[in-house]
């Protein structure tokens, strides 16, 4: 924050009676960033090998029934006491940093050694939140606020919930609500109880504890959502989607969807509620439109409607940062709808693309409500229209220039046949795609396994008078028999595989594709290859 804003802030405060009238701006710290991030660089090195000396000296008292608290004990303390000294020298100030963490585990490791998982993680959050109130140390208390978060709703977790058996993720979501309606309540009490001088401290404090807190929330929402559009097919779904999956396709019973889904809408219908009792302004039509796009959005994505009442608060109390962080939260989980399989692809889409046009509708006609208020701004002639021209000229040049390039590939590629290879049965058809294993030798996998290349790889396979190719070794290369092609692989997940592991399909047509045997590529000289179709047993199509 800016010395003019603290400035400004300060007077609103005296004037309000929140602080007294000999209350004055507090001294900026001294030290610059550079600094003090190299400094601490340098205390972490340090405090590295230091850790493992004191952890070897001390293995057989750790391992005591009084050891991990004896040793979690004294660490944190010291670790509190120097970062609440004022004139301590910066190196030894960042020592205390590892040190929290030291004295946390050691702490935490006799917990959850003694006590039930939900029990210990309980403690280790009052603990938290404890060393966050005894340092002044605003970014301290946000990671502490954050690790509180995470550990209490661990807490409100039973041991059989952890695992993600059938109906555990409907748990692990009101686990996540219970979390937020903590970080609800902290801020009623701030707002509302604490706002005054000789209590500001703790206001203050809660205040970025409650950030830390916030944040980690809205991370675990996002999280259980799964995958978010377009991300997943770059990065690749991995667990996320799966929880995403599992959770539309069978473990959770329509009655717990029916609660998930209402308790969204409720709290979405909060959100909206708030802001526009906060911001008249907000009445307008056009706002209750886009209020009911979204509305009906959290009524489809369980997830949603707790994001959309953090973003709605924080606004509303111009908390921008975390305004921006609980909107990125939501948008992320309006992706995710796209691997949730309860739905139809059908259904997925005109839900998307019908919000998405009424969206645009009502910003096109936002500016001509006149009950707003307000008058839209007369647009600058040219630059603008030149801009949005030319990004949907070369947007059309990349789809369609990737598009012939396909094409191509596929009119004029040699047609081979890949063996499938078994693939985990749990994965094997998944709603509207089929997980595919190409057989392709251990050997060239273990030599490619987790190496970064600039270029892509290719295999060198052997083809019958069928079409079968047979994957042989990595191209060196060196040149190839008549009957052999080269093959290029593709990156997925850290590894290398064969074009694709997934083919898509149509709902509906599971039992269709289940008979399929090898998978019919398109291959050009190049190497560069292109999945087009699955085959049966005797290489007739399905």
């Amino acid at each position: 924050m800016s010395a003019a804003r603290i400035d400004q802030t300060l007077c609103a405060a005296i004037a309000s009676g929140v602080l007294p009238a000999t209350a004055t701006r507090p001294a900026q710290e001294a030290r610059p960033w550079p600094v003090v991030l190299l400094t601490g660089l340098g205390a972490w090195f340090a405090a590295i090998p230091l850790l493992g000396v004191v952890g070897m000296l001390l293995g057989d008292l750790i391992s005591r029934s009084a050891g991990p608290y004896i040793i979690g004990v004294l660490v944190l303390a010291a670790a509190v006491v120097v970062l609440r000294a004022r004139d301590v020298v910066l190196f030894v100030e960042q020592l205390a940093v590892p040190a929290l963490l030291v004295g946390g585990g050691s702490l935490g490791f006799g917990l959850f050694r003694d006590l039930p998982s939900q029990a210990a993680a309980a403690v280790l959050a009052i603990v938290a939140v404890g060393l966050a109130m005894a340092i002044e140390r605003p970014w301290l208390r946000v990671l502490l606020g954050a690790a509180a978060a995470m550990l209490a709703s661990v807490a409100c977790l039973p041991e059989r919930w952890l695992g993600f058996d059938r109906g555990g993720l409907t748990r692990v979501w009101f686990a996540l609500h219970g979390v937020l309606a903590l970080w609800l309540a902290a801020g009623w009490l701030r707002g509302h109880r604490l706002n005054d001088g000789p209590r500001g401290r703790v206001a203050a404090a809660l205040e970025s504890i409650g950030a830390g807190w916030l944040l980690a929330t809205l991370a675990g929402l996002a999280w259980w959502s799964g995958m978010s559009f377009l991300v997943g097919g770059t990065l690749g779904a991995g667990m996320a989607a799966d929880i995403a999956r599992e959770l539309g396709a069978r473990s959770a019973s329509p009655w717990h969807v029916a609660v998930l889904r209402g308790v969204s809408l409720l709290l979405a219908l909060v959100a909206a509620g708030w802001l526009a009792r906060r911001w008249p302004a907000l009445r307008a039509p056009w706002c209750a439109g886009v209020a009911a796009v979204l509305l009906a959005l959290a009524g489809f994505m369980p997830a949603l409607g707790g994001v959309l009442l953090a973003l709605a608060l924080c606004a509303a109390g111009a908390r921008w940062r975390l305004a921006a962080a609980a909107a990125l939260a939501a948008a992320w989980i309006i992706g995710s709808f796209y691997y949730q399989l309860a739905w139809p692809l059908s259904t997925k889409s005109l839900v998307l693309v019908t919000s998405g046009a009424v969206l645009g509708a009502l910003a096109w006609f936002a500016p001509r409500d006149k009950a707003a208020g307000v008058a839209a701004p007369a647009p600058r002639p040219g630059t603008g229209s030149v801009a949005i021209a030319f990004s949907a000229l070369a947007v059309l040049a990349v789809a369609n220039i990737g598009i012939w390039q396909k094409e191509d590939l596929i009119a004029h590629g040699q047609p081979v046949y890949v063996e499938l290879a078994p693939a985990d049965p749990r994965s094997l058809m998944q709603g509207d795609f089929m997980r595919l294993n190409f057989r392709v030798p251990g050997g060239v996998m273990h030599t490619l396994d987790g190496t970064r290349i600039i270029e892509r790889p290719r295999v060198v396979a052997r083809r019958d008078a069928r079409g079968v190719a047979t994957l042989l070794r990595l191209d060196d290369g060196s040149p190839i028999a008549a009957d052999e092609l080269r093959v290029e692989l593709t990156p997925k997940d850290g590894r290398w595989i064969l074009v694709s592991d997934a083919w898509f399909f149509a709902e509906g047509d599971a039992r269709r594709w289940e008979r399929a045997k090898f998978g019919e590529f398109r291959v050009g000289a190049d190497g560069r290859a292109l999945l087009v179709g699955l085959r049966g047993a005797d290489l007739q199509a399905l």
